[in-house]
């Protein structure tokens, strides 16, 4: 069976479905460049046109423009979609009079927001945060369904020295138990974590069964890091995968000679000589090397969907085209050489 951008996928044995292709709508929070809303407004309007029905959000995305943008347009259709946002982050104001926990460390992940709301994140991710968390993002959304709930940037990346006490919330504190009670109730279809780390989705199976983990930029056709040992775990346990920053940042959707930028930074000469390299053999076959890289992740059973982020109604249209391109099987092959050797 050929798939393409609106085929149906399911996840686990969760009853849900996702379209091969979602949307990801950190930019829709002004990642990197303001997106105004009706911009933001146009591209999901698109992809909906186009048949995606998987939708991906998160109270940090724009520090909760993003769920407001999302729920706005999906409550004018017909609720044929599914819908995730995150938990892991609450969102507050600074008042005259009122104590909040100390300024998190900045994220090295995190580029901030060109057009963000005016709120301050805390990270909670014990039960009583997590179960706020997810009324918050009801009311911003709109909606009273959330199809899937990610545990959003658990791990030592974005944590570092006070990991050890996010993880105890999560953990010891409840945050398992309050997605557990979430899914137990059918307030939820699943739950999982969305990472950049696969190594967290691993130590996280030691506590919990997961349904559904968004997992970014770690099984991409520049970066195999996940490949050997996480995606055969995740295909075992039956967790179904979406896999995000497939474009690593934008480096492998760039046009060439432009500027490139890797893991949320500009790329060093190593890695670009890698994407060249990868360039060369998609240009041999007359293919775009965008194409080869939104279709690469969804050569393994273990993945679900691929999720993107698109700012423009043109860029959606654009993605979508390179994800419903033909490739020949002999390509892979070739692109796995070139990596080797480069």
């Amino acid at each position: 069976m050929t798939i393409t951008a609106a085929t149906r996928r399911k996840v686990g044995n969760t009853g849900l479905e996702l379209t091969a292709l979602g949307i990801g709508s950190a930019p829709l929070g002004g990642l990197y460049a303001d997106v105004p809303t009706a911009q933001a407004v146009e591209m999901l309007e698109k992809s909906w046109e186009l048949g995606i029905r998987y939708f991906d959000t998160a109270p940090m995305y724009g520090l909760t423009r993003s769920e407001h943008l999302t729920g706005q347009v999906l409550r004018e259709h017909d609720g044929s979609h599914a819908i995730s946002t995150k938990v892991g982050r609450l969102m507050t104001t600074e008042r005259a009079g009122r104590k909040l926990p100390p300024e998190p460390p900045k994220n090295p992940l995190d580029p901030g927001w060109w057009n963000g709301l005016p709120f301050r994140e805390v990270f909670d991710y014990s039960y009583d945060g997590v179960m706020r968390s997810y009324d918050d993002s009801q009311q911003r959304l709109g909606m009273d369904r959330i199809d899937l709930l990610y545990v959003h940037d658990i791990g030592r990346v974005t944590h570092a020295d006070l990991h050890d006490h996010h993880w105890g919330q999560l953990t010891k504190g409840g945050g398992f138990r309050a997605l557990q009670e979430l899914k137990a109730a059918g307030n939820i279809k699943g739950f999982g974590l969305g990472v950049n780390q696969w190594e967290v989705i691993r130590d996280a199976l030691e506590e919990t069964d997961l349904d559904c983990c968004m997992l970014a930029g770690r099984y991409s056709l520049l970066d195999r890091d996940a490949g050997e040992t996480f995606l055969p775990l995740a295909q075992k346990r039956g967790v179904s995968l979406v896999l995000a920053g497939v474009y690593n940042s934008g480096i492998l959707a760039a046009p060439k000679g432009g500027r490139k930028k890797f893991n949320y930074a500009d790329a060093d000469p190593a890695i670009v000589a890698r994407v060249e390299a990868l360039r060369t053999v998609c240009e041999g076959y007359d293919v775009p090397l965008a194409a080869a890289a939104i279709r690469f992740p969804m050569r393994h059973p273990a993945t679900t969907c691929v999720v993107i982020g698109a700012k423009t109604a043109a860029q959606l249209a654009q993605n979508v085209e390179w994800f419903n391109t033909d490739l020949p099987e002999t390509i892979w092959a070739d692109l796995d050489r070139a990596l080797e050797n480069a």
